[in-house]
């Protein structure tokens, strides 16, 4: 597909909750330049917009050259790739819909796609990591938040109008407990970073066995997994629960889709066997009988970096080439 291009260099870009990431990849998949900048510094779109332009502009000029980069992909949360827009997002500061790629390419002059982050990162997984070489899987993001992509025969699955994968809004508590998106019980709440110290608080609660988590006042994942790794069977036990209700999530999704693997990406993953271990057995348990002991679980081996503006810059190749300058 690059053989027959003239330009061999893209923009990928991150746009996450706390961090907007972004960086020049040549056709081979190697960072040229990266930078990054809060997000939050910017509550007004607009601003936005004109902020990250005005970096991207630069990087461009300061690495080869406005002129020799084909095109911009941008994953973000909420982003829906068949429409181009930020979609009501429950997390970042800009509500409603926001037509975010044709905001930047009126600004840069320049083909512009943008795609939901899991999306991205699934496409960074399909081309440089653990997905290569597969045609049906998922991958999943457990961060702040938590999506999905499903592969299906070598594609993305992004449904009627572009919302396919949220697996992070999937109801598993009609009770349980209020979610951003403003429904109730999502395994978001359960499973995300957010969601595993609300249960380390509650399982704290509940009990006066002594623990190591007592001793944070502002208590981390990171807190957890030390303590985990200390013995400290409290620790343990939230990270169980996660693994438990992750793992059923997961099995559901599999036996509809069929997957030949998941695999896992985000800073949950740090929580290792601690949480998988959980996840794997309740998956094996609950999983269509005919899928038990076929589907590999993996966790991504790219950088932070990599599964940021990778994926973005997959994305970046697949739109159709333009420019205002021609």
């Amino acid at each position: 597909m690059f053989q027959c291009i003239s330009k061999r260099r893209v923009v990928g870009v991150n746009i996450g909750l706390y961090t907007t990431s972004y960086a020049i990849v040549d056709v081979r998949g190697n960072v040229i330049a990266q930078d990054e900048f809060p997000t939050l510094e910017h509550p007004n779109i607009n601003e936005f917009v004109a902020f990250l332009t005005e970096r991207l502009v630069e990087m461009m000029e300061a690495n080869g050259g406005y002129d020799t980069i084909r095109s911009v992909g941008v994953g973000v949360l909420s982003g829906n790739f068949v429409k181009g827009c930020i979609e009501h997002s429950p997390c970042l500061p800009w509500k409603g819909e926001v037509p975010l790629a044709s905001m930047l390419c009126d600004q840069l002059g320049m083909a512009v796609a943008v795609g939901n982050n899991a999306h991205v990162r699934a496409l960074g997984e399909q081309v440089f990591g653990k997905a290569h070489g597969m045609s049906d899987f998922i991958v999943i993001t457990l961060g702040p938040g938590m999506g999905s992509c499903v592969f299906s025969n070598g594609r993305p699955h992004l449904g009627n109008e572009g919302f396919a994968g949220e697996i992070g809004h999937v109801c598993v508590n009609h009770y349980g407990r209020k979610c951003k998106c403003g429904g109730h019980g999502c395994l978001e709440t359960y499973c995300s970073e957010e969601g595993i110290l609300c249960s380390a608080q509650e399982i704290m609660g509940k009990s006066d066995t002594p623990s190591l988590l007592r001793l944070h006042n502002e208590l981390t994942l990171d807190h957890i997994i030390e303590a985990c790794e200390q013995g400290d069977e409290l620790a343990r036990e939230v990270l169980r629960n996660t693994g438990e209700i992750l793992g059923t999530g997961i099995s559901n999704y599999a036996s509809v889709v069929n997957p030949e693997a998941v695999i896992f990406t985000g800073r949950v993953t740090r929580a290792g066997q601690w949480l998988f271990d959980e996840v794997e057995r309740t998956f094996e348990e609950n999983v269509f009988h005919n899928m038990r002991g076929k589907v590999k679980f993996l966790t991504s081996t790219l950088t932070d970096i990599e599964q940021n503006v990778l994926g973005a810059s997959v994305l970046a190749w697949q739109v159709k080439e333009y420019s205002l300058f021609k």
